[in-house]
């Protein structure tokens, strides 16, 4: 079993704590590797190394900066087979999937290289005759960084990247969970001539090195994937200093299939949307509104995809669609949620129960109907391969169905009529929409929440300014 140490200030060094993480395979139960525990020293010594390195980092040109992701980017795909094999062993994501996950980070460090040239600040037109007025982007500063469990690698760059570019340093806690992949990504980081401090790796608890991280004055940004819980107690626990928080949480993404949609787009779009690492993705389809004259032909393909969707190892041949929940308590929540739906008066139609394996946590396919809208299990984030279905008769039901939620971070319609379209893009309340697709992001848009789902966002160039703060200056000549 392989043992990891914090990275802090350029190199690996043994925590403060003497407890440890085990990191289990979900898919066997078997105990893979082990990370630090650690305490708030750690937390501390990982902020100040951050905090020193800060100045001279953001005083390097952008371009220099850019140079040192281009070169992870380069790292990355030259292990990306270990890494990928890593990643599907510590969460249980199928293969191939784990593989597109590893190089679409490598392509995410690329892409935000890109950007050393491009961000810029602004020249403000002055109410004076002799008076320039300039605004300028600067670093915000020392970063905490705290990453999910269900896309360890690509939020760790989602995260560190952008940081990177813009001339903050970081300190990064992956998820307990999830810590491998990252550790192994930092011990390539090792071997590059980084400025010390400019990126750290700590592991341990939320409620101990994760909050000395947010609480500490020596934070000046927090960006947290995760929970709604999570963030709450982000908000709360950041509220002392007030440091800024960039926050993506939870999601209930409603999918919309119109009567003139095409069907079989539509069912593979949400099928997709549905099973992906398990179920386990914030921005999935997590229920679907379909039009009630086509809601029994729409009923049968859907049925028939989801009973066709296979589960399995993740490193089994032919690859199955979708694996193991990440844990024994996310299969038992995800199967908590549907007994409570069967009682409130809901039907199975596929699925319903964890599946009869030896090993491993999964989850059965699942296809719920005779649903209503005041149920929890769609009301709230279910975070598994389960979906359930409720017809509609109008435009105006269907849009207030989907808007009737606490989230608001993606969204789908399905519909030949672009103007249906382009009324649902108007009046949908939700960071993302989706026409005539599965929900999954590009990393030039823009990943952002509404409501609960969140604050701030991620990607392209308006998750590069997250990452800065303004300076304007009125020069009288």
């Amino acid at each position: 079993m392989k043992s990891y140490q914090q990275f802090i200030n350029g190199s690996f060094v043994k925590s403060h704590s003497s407890e440890w993480i085990e990191v289990e395979n979900p898919c066997t139960g078997e105990i893979i590797s082990q990370v630090p525990k650690g305490d708030e020293v750690d937390a501390q010594e990982a902020l100040e190394a951050a905090h020193k390195a800060q100045t001279a980092w953001a005083a390097k040109p952008a371009a220099e900066r850019a140079g040192y992701l281009k070169r992870m980017a380069t790292l990355i795909r030259a292990n990306r087979i270990h890494l990928a094999k890593t990643l599907a062993s510590e969460q249980a994501k199928i293969l191939p999937l784990a593989q597109v996950e590893i190089d679409f980070t490598a392509d995410y460090f690329d892409y935000y290289a890109g950007w050393a040239r491009i961000y810029e600040g602004e020249i403000i037109q002055s109410d004076r005759p002799n008076e320039n007025i300039f605004l300028f982007r600067k670093p915000v500063g020392v970063v905490a960084g705290i990453c999910p469990w269900n896309f360890p690698f690509f939020v760790m760059a989602r995260k560190v990247a952008p940081a990177l570019l813009t001339g903050c340093t970081i300190v990064l806690k992956p998820s307990s969970l999830t810590p491998v992949t990252t550790f192994e990504f930092a011990q390539l980081v090792a071997t590059l001539d980084l400025p010390k401090g400019v990126l750290n790796f700590v592991s341990g608890a939320g409620k101990t090195l994760g909050n000395s991280l947010v609480t500490s004055p020596l934070t000046d940004m927090v960006t947290l994937t995760g929970s709604v819980e999570a963030g709450q107690e982000i908000i709360r626990a950041s509220a002392a200093n007030v440091t800024k928080v960039s926050l993506e949480l939870g999601g209930k993404a409603p999918a919309i299939v119109f009567e003139d949609a095409d069907l079989d787009i539509a069912v593979k779009g949400i099928v997709d949307s549905r099973v992906i690492f398990s179920g386990q993705v914030c921005n999935c389809a997590e229920r679907a509104y379909v039009h009630k004259n086509i809601y029994d032909k729409f009923l049968d393909k859907f049925v028939s995809a989801m009973k066709a969707v296979k589960y399995g190892d993740p490193f089994e041949e032919p690859v199955p669609d979708m694996s193991s929940q990440i844990d024994r308590a996310q299969q038992e929540k995800i199967d908590a949620m549907v007994v409570q739906a069967k009682h409130d008066g809901a039907e199975v139609l596929v699925g319903g129960k964890k599946a009869d394996t030896p090993k491993g946590y999964y989850y059965e396919p699942t296809v719920l109907v005779n649903c209503r809208q005041d149920m929890e299990i769609v009301k709230k984030e279910i975070f598994g391969p389960v979906i359930p279905l409720l017809p509609f008769s109008e435009y105006d039901e269907a849009i207030a169905l989907a808007n009737d939620c606490e989230y608001g971070l993606t969204s789908s319609v399905f519909t030949t009529n672009i103007n249906t379209v382009m009324q649902a893009l108007k009046d949908l309340k939700f960071g993302e929409t989706y026409v005539n697709r599965e929900h999954f992001e590009g990393m030039q848009g823009f990943h952002a929440g509404w409501r609960k789902s969140g604050i701030g966002g991620a990607d392209g160039k308006h998750g590069l300014m997250e990452y800065l703060q303004s300076q304007v200056a009125y020069i009288q000549f």
